[in-house]
């Protein structure tokens, strides 16, 4: 980067959304590589920064991987985001995510990866789970990164000087990155201790590493030609994602609830709590803004947003998704909820919709949308399983109808799956992520995935072709910072 940013380590100590065994660390104002990096108290607060770096590009990740697909629509107040919605991108959008933000999680692990092998931990176990943590954050982080702009920098040195020859470098090519996506998965696998999760599961884990895997493979099978080899080593990671503690929850509602946070269902989460220094996630975005409570509503929907709103509004459903809804299917009240105004002869009309999956937590008043943003859970697992089958000629029905009997619960022999061509079930497995995953950011990536955005998202329809645009265009802000990086074809 042209401009060099001193890079500070944020010790968090018993902030609620990380673990508190740090407690005798001493504040410090100025971090260097001279007074810091010398104790495991030092290497685990510095994970701690990693992990508030994670969350502080929570919102991108949510935005990135959902809001270009045909889910959303503005609100009662509009959205400012109608460019993201009509795929009309460009580099000057200044509220659209930059990859800035993930680099600074990218050099949060590189710190790591760099100065924890020095020290002294009390455990062997205590060091490499350090380490095995900083290499999925970084694998993770590039694949968000390289499905979102492509050919990516490649940092694995921290930032620790300004020298033009450290800071400014080209783009490599995407393979490249895949590479190093796959080397970091690997050896994350082979330091984790053991197949436990922490309280919360909001730290990278063994499963969570195996599912990232996965979610890997698919991609690489799938967008680079990585065919029944990758597809086979995805199915492989599943098989032990299953060994760990694991399961379904027997209700879906349950699954969002504030106080249900870290369930058997969840692998990985980026933890949200009251009285950690959070603010608003961006679930936020997705519920009712007091001033646009309307008066005419029924009595069950007063009694679900009394007494407060609290949201903003400017994300709803759009009719094309909710309509796709059976309602007999759980999922559809536990995602959202469809708010109706009704004129003097009692006849409805729609109003706007709220997320369920993410309503917070109410308290002395008012809403907090501090709701946990689940980047990976067992269900997740259980749909790219049967995607992965399917992929390989083999029966994904199994896998399908597990999700579906949650789902449908007493109604579930309407809604029994049947193994039918690959194409047909292909397309049935991306509609059941469409129900079961909707408002947890992975849509547009499974469209781009299966290679339909151009079919299912109704403004790209007439761009089918022009596949520079599945990529998000690189922001002017970052272009004027890296000299050697040029914007993505197809975008100004």
């Amino acid at each position: 980067m042209r401009k060099f940013r001193i890079i500070s380590i944020v010790m968090l100590v018993c902030l609620g959304t990380f673990s508190c065994d740090v407690l005798d660390v001493a504040p410090t104002s100025v971090i260097t590589t001279t007074s810091f990096w010398k104790t495991q108290n030092d290497a685990e607060g510095a994970l701690n920064g990693m992990y508030v770096n994670l969350r502080n590009v929570s919102a991108a990740i949510m935005t990135l991987g959902e809001q270009r697909s045909e889910v959303f629509e503005g609100g009662v107040y509009g959205s400012g985001r109608n460019d993201l919605f009509l795929n009309e991108l460009s580099g000057d959008q200044p509220n659209h995510p930059d990859w800035s933000g993930f680099y600074s999680v990218v050099n949060s692990a590189n710190l790591i990866i760099k100065y924890a092998p020095g020290i002294t931990f009390k455990t062997e176990a205590a060091k490499n789970n350090v380490l095995a943590q900083a290499h999925a954050m970084r694998a993770y982080t590039y694949f968000v990164m390289t499905k979102t702009w492509g050919d990516l920098i490649i940092r694995t040195e921290p930032t620790e000087s300004s020298n033009a020859e450290i800071t400014i470098k080209e783009r490599s090519p995407q393979a490249e990155v895949f590479a190093l996506i796959k080397s970091d998965i690997e050896t994350a696998l082979t330091l984790f201790p053991d197949n436990n999760f922490v309280t919360g599961r909001s730290k990278w884990s063994k499963a969570a590493a195996n599912t990232l895997k996965a979610d890997v493979f698919l991609w690489t099978g799938k967008k680079l030609n990585g065919g029944q080899a990758d597809f086979t080593t995805a199915l492989n990671a599943i098989t032990e994602v299953e060994k760990a503690d694991v399961s379904l929850l027997p209700n879906f509602s349950d699954l969002f609830e504030y106080a249900n946070k870290g369930n058997k269902e969840t692998i990985m989460t980026i933890r949200y709590q009251d009285l950690d220094g959070a603010a608003n996630n961006q679930f936020w975005l997705h519920w009712i803004i007091d001033s646009a409570i309307p008066a005419n509503i029924d009595a069950a929907t007063k009694a679900l947003i009394q007494p407060v709103g609290g949201g903003q509004g400017l994300l709803v459903l759009t009719p094309l998704v909710r309509n796709q809804f059976t309602e007999d299917d759980t999922r559809k009240k536990g995602s959202f909820y469809e708010i109706f105004t009704y004129d003097a002869a009692g006849k409805p009309t729609f109003y706007t919709t709220l997320a369920m999956k993410g309503r917070g937590l109410l308290t002395g008043g008012t809403r907090l949308f501090l709701s946990d943003i689940v980047l990976y859970r067992y269900a997740d697992v259980v749909l790219l399983k049967a995607e992965a089958k399917n992929a390989l000629g083999q029966n994904p029905a199994e896998e399908i109808n597990k999700v579906r009997m949650r789902a449908y619960k007493t109604a579930y022999d309407k809604h029994v799956f049947v193994n039918g061509t690959k194409e047909a079930n292909d397309e049935i497995i991306l509609k059941e992520r469409l129900f079961e995953l909707v408002y947890e950011g992975k849509r547009w990536w499974d469209l781009v995935r299966f290679d339909k955005a151009f079919d299912l998202v109704p403004n790209l329809k007439s761009k089918k072709g022009q596949n520079d645009l599945l990529l998000f265009p690189i922001a002017n802000t970052v272009l004027s910072l890296e000299p050697k990086v040029k914007q993505n074809p197809g975008f100004k």
